[in-house]
């Protein structure tokens, strides 16, 4: 792929580093200069300058909100939790799919400066108890139920008390904190109100309140908290600002160079950061329109809703494209309007990224790269990089950005040299809520991030990413940590240990294996283990492959070496699919 001389003095001029490096150690440009303002402020600007633009599609709920329409259902969300008492600061949790009211609650939330918890739709009660009471959520947003998740069946089980309190009264044992539980329903259920219901509370007064409330909120306070777990089992609560997240929206839309014209389609979920910063705030940050095709990612629906609606962008992570480009019915589908998206998650194949590029029109499409406790992206590459930097490097430092390798003892890594990768900017998290200790340990006195993955800098600032210094599997672009598995398989009747790792598929990336030891004469059996698993842990958690044994391979320290294992595992299933 050829890159004419033009281009390329505009992205040398761009990122300020036109001589080649000698360290592992980056800037990204200083401009545009950065948004000072809190996301309603911003949000009502652009409401302003595109009133009768389409704001959001959401396909699955033949909803079609134009930015004015939108800002006011948003207003009416947000007055009505002030009624019910909410406050600025107060944590109010969403758990649910991809739906409008999803939408509504991230911006009627930062417009009264509470502060939205996103919690995962496949969380089961335990999951759901941590996530809530860790962060002291006050009101909780619920579906009714996603597939096989029944949400109020779940929170019946933790708070029986529903059943006989009055809605907004709650006084619930295991869940101390949660006062409001609010139903996205019609009709309201015993102890919640309903979605419908509170819309009718605000008066007049909360209009007033509305107004003095966002005049008064600044930039830098705290916004989101977005879960992201840890070798300890236990999830962090990253929290980001205003500033944090708006951002980095905005930023991202300067790299796939959307405007008021574009159509994004999002079928990626709301509460990762890949739907509610890269999608929502993607869209607003430059009036564009979100679209989203359906409840959950689907291939058949996203192809059609992006055909239908002729979607300029996709976002996505690799197993979504290449679920989507597999498609029996791919080639019924005119994707011709489609020019540019963010693929993020995992490294895409060059082959994949070809198709991409060809088949769905997609040459403007940036691929994305960084974690949760940056907003979430610190990396990204540009639509003029050559094919080869798309598909074998996450990019460089985007806008307002440094990034530097380091080795074990902290020095910065002299190009081409493996190290850990560290970024500091505009897009870092304020903490991890609650825990300074955790919060030290990943941001150092100096303000680095230091993430945890092994990444190799080249002499124009691209990163590649080799391995990962903390245990983390990512399947199909979910986060998985496996001391949270490994602690669950230890309150398991007749297991003496557990390791989990990943095994790399074609698919997901990853898939989830465990090494399980039984307890002397434990007999074990591998689809009860599962059952045990499915009941406590998200779906996407469960282990794929479960193998008994009777020892692990460990250091003479006494450290296990789940790279043997994973060594062993990957030749006995290919010895059995040779078979």
């Amino acid at each position: 792929m050829m890159r004419t001389k033009k281009a390329q003095e505009r992205i040398d001029k761009a990122f300020k580093n036109t001589l080649p490096l000698a360290n592992s150690y980056y800037i990204g440009c200083q401009s545009p200069p950065l948004i000072e303002q809190t996301i309603s402020q911003y949000f009502d600007k652009i409401v302003d300058k595109y009133p009768d633009n389409l704001a959001v599609i959401v396909n699955h709920q033949q909803i079609r909100l134009t930015y004015k329409q939108y800002q006011q259902q948003i207003n009416q969300l947000a007055m009505a939790l002030l009624a019910i008492g909410v406050k600025p600061g107060d944590r109010v949790g969403i758990w649910s799919p991809n739906n409008i009211q999803w939408c509504l609650t991230q911006f009627a939330t930062a417009k009264i400066g509470a502060i939205m918890v996103c919690i995962n739709p496949a969380y089961r009660p335990h999951e759901l108890k941590y996530a809530l009471n860790s962060v002291q959520c006050s009101t909780l947003i619920t579906a009714t139920e996603f597939k096989s998740s029944h949400y109020v069946n779940m929170l019946n089980e933790l708070a029986p008390e529903l059943a006989q309190c009055e809605a907004g009264k709650l006084n619930a044992k295991q869940l101390p904190n949660l006062k409001n539980v609010i139903c996205i329903a019609e009709q309201p259920t015993a102890g919640m109100f309903s979605f419908t219901e509170i819309l009718t509370l605000p008066t007049a007064a909360h209009r007033l309140e509305l107004d003095v409330i966002s005049a008064s909120l600044t930039a830098d306070q705290a916004i989101n908290i977005q879960f992201t777990s840890g070798t300890t089992g236990n999830p962090k609560g990253a929290t980001l600002s205003h500033k944090n997240i708006l951002n980095n929206g905005f930023l991202m839309a300067n790299a796939m160079r959307l405007n008021a014209d574009d159509k994004l389609c999002i079928p990626v979920p709301l509460y990762h950061c890949f739907g509610m910063v890269l999608g929502n705030l993607v869209c607003i940050s430059k009036g564009a329109t979100a679209v989203f095709p359906s409840d959950s990612f689907d291939p058949k629906v996203t192809l059609a809703v992006v055909a239908k609606e002729r979607c300029t962008a996709l976002h996505g992570v690799p197993t979504m494209f290449i679920a989507e480009l597999e498609h029996k019915d791919f080639a019924h589908f005119d994707l011709s309007s489609l020019r540019t998206g963010i693929m993020a998650g995992s490294t895409c194949p060059e082959q994949i990224m070809r198709k991409v590029h060809t088949l769905m029109h997609m040459k403007d499409i940036v691929i994305g790269y960084g974690q949760t406790e940056c907003s979430p992206i610190n990396h990204v590459t540009e639509i003029d990089s050559p094919l080869e930097k798309q598909v074998s490097t996450v990019g460089r430092a985007i806008a307002h950005t440094e990034v530097k390798i380091i080795d074990e003892l902290g020095n910065i890594q002299k190009i081409v040299l493996p190290g850990e990768i560290c970024s500091r900017g505009a897009g870092i998290m304020r903490c991890y809520w609650g825990d300074e200790e955790k919060t030290n340990a990943t941001i150092d006195h100096q303000g680095w991030l230091h993430s945890g993955d092994l990444g190799i800098m080249d002499d124009a600032g691209y990163v590649r990413i080799v391995g990962r210094i903390k245990d983390m599997i990512i399947r199909g672009g979910e986060n998985i940590y496996p001391r949270e598995i490994e602690e669950l398989l230890y309150t398991y009747p007749g297991i003496q240990d557990a390791a989990i790792f990943g095994i790399a598929n074609e698919k997901y990336g990853e898939q989830v294996c465990a090494w399980i030891q039984p307890k002397a004469d434990a007999v074990l059996s591998e689809d009860q283990i599962r059952l045990f698993l499915k009941q406590h842990l998200a779906y996407f958690k469960v282990p794929k492959y479960i193998h008994f044994v009777d020892s692990y391979p460990m250091t003479v320290t006494g450290k296990l070496q789940k790279f043997k294992m994973r060594e062993h595992m990957q030749d006995r299933l290919n010895a059995t699919s040779l078979q």
